[in-house]
């Protein structure tokens, strides 16, 4: 019987979004496969991680290019964004505490890629006047990826209404993106 690589990838990030520390023997269990079929798809824990970054940085491509960053106002685009991006976000979540990834110069070309386009979307609403310019675009990026971290814990804990997500998310970020008639000051 041929393993669905996909499948088992699916079932171990919906495992990891709920039980960071789950082991090998869960995840092959919660993809209904032994631990031997699993170790012949990943050879251990960097190498599951890995290819889930690799889905996760794809999934968050689909979700830049379906958001349509380029229309209409940033605003609004922002919206769409975290929209698309809700179905990630248990996995964004996961990937954000896998501090391997980011660490070192195996870092994947994809993240920076990522990033440049959506701080590219922050940038366009400063210079349209809609966003605050005294935060950069990099720190909104961040700011963006913390908030969709955040809520999918929410959810996932059921602290928060999966319904509410969006709203949250949206609110709460562009709550302190969007420019103000008068300078906010500390």
């Amino acid at each position: 019987m041929a393993v669905d690589r996909d499948h088992v990838l699916r079932s171990a990030a919906a495992l990891l979004t709920r039980k960071s520390t789950a082991t090998m023997d869960e995840v092959a269990k919660a993809a209904g496969i032994s631990r031997a079929t699993l170790h012949r798809h990943f050879a251990g824990r960097d190498a599951l991680v890995r290819a889930l970054e690799a889905l996760g940085i794809a999934e968050c491509e689909a979700a830049l290019d379906a958001a349509r960053l380029d229309e209409g106002p940033a605003s609004d685009a922002v919206r769409r964004l975290v929209r698309e991006l809700e179905p990630a976000a248990g996995l964004l979540a996961f990937l954000y505490t896998e501090n391997q990834l980011f660490e070192g110069e195996e870092q994947h070309e994809g993240w920076t890629l990522l990033d440049e386009r959506i701080s590219a979307l922050f940038r366009r609403g400063q210079l349209s006047g809609e966003f605050r310019i005294d935060l950069t675009p990099a720190w909104l990026t961040e700011a963006l990826y913390g908030l969709l971290a955040s809520g999918a814990w929410m959810v996932q804990s059921g602290k928060g209404a999966p319904k509410d997500f969006h709203h949250m998310t949206v609110e709460l970020l562009l709550g302190g993106a969007l420019r103000r008639d008068e300078p906010q000051r500390p």
